[in-house]
């Protein structure tokens, strides 16, 4: 190394010492650890206890859809998040009536009733609209239809209740919640048993900060183009209903 090299070295580490710190003793984070920097600083979360709390961040409108198995799953699942956090979730069911492969008790249900400020309601008739079930399509569009009105006054709670405070976990659902699972209305609405521009009048109609996620159908919901803010095609590549299997305990019910 020349003498002119030497000297360009010592002008480049001038303010700054080996142990991460300039001469002045302020420190140039270079022996920061990164994870210190992460939430919980790299410890392991520990659960709390729930205590009423409003989102600072809801208001979307999500759906749902495609042939694979999920999409309730999924929104249970943002449903149980939202309700560790303390906000106020409430899940309407439409044409989840039950099935002779499905028992009178679900799993979900069970779980949701241990988990304050999470409730659910089932608006459902038996069998499965236009699969020739022993089950009559007229009760179908009947139930769903009634199903349909109850999200309306559902929506209409949010919009008198103030969302941006914490809800009483105890709260009927119609006195305001923070987010609200319409399950299978796709489904519905794919059926011709709710009108699809009624579910686009829903989702206009929301408060700002209610979070409306919606589930069901087969069948792209175009309508919601445009309306909704997060769209998701659940795919199947493959199921077990294909081979045969019936719906199992713990898994599908």
């Amino acid at each position: 190394m020349t003498h002119d090299e030497l000297d360009e070295t010592d002008e480049a580490t001038d303010g700054e010492s080996n142990d991460g710190e300039s001469n002045d003793g302020e420190s140039t984070g270079s022996d920061e650890n990164p994870v210190a920097r992460t939430p919980g600083g790299g410890t392991a979360p520990e659960p709390e206890p729930i205590e009423p709390a409003a989102p600072e961040e809801f208001g979307l409108v999500q759906a749902w859809w495609g042939d694979g198995k999920g999409k309730t799953t999924a929104a249970m699942g943002m449903g149980f998040r939202a309700a560790g956090h303390g906000y106020r979730v409430h899940m309407l069911q439409f044409m989840k009536g039950g099935a002779d492969s499905v028992e009178g008790v679900r799993g979900e249900y069970n779980a949701i009733a241990a988990i304050p400020g999470f409730t659910y309601e089932n608006a459902g008739h038996y069998g499965w609209h236009g699969l020739l079930d022993g089950s009559a399509d007229d009760d179908h569009e009947a139930k769903a239809s009634a199903a349909f009105e109850r999200a309306e006054a559902l929506v209409e709670g949010a919009a008198d209740a103030d969302l941006t405070a914490p809800l009483p976990l105890d709260g009927e659902a119609d006195e305001g919640v923070h987010m609200l699972i319409l399950d299978e209305v796709l489904y519905a609405a794919d059926r011709g048993l709710v009108d699809p521009d009624d579910v686009v009048a829903l989702a206009d109609s929301k408060p700002d900060d209610l979070e409306l996620v919606l589930t069901g159908s087969h069948a792209e919901p175009d309508y919601l183009d445009g309306v909704a803010d997060l769209i998701t095609n659940v795919r199947k590549e493959a199921h077990p209903f294909d081979a045969g299997h019936r719906a199992r305990r713990g898994t599908e019910y």
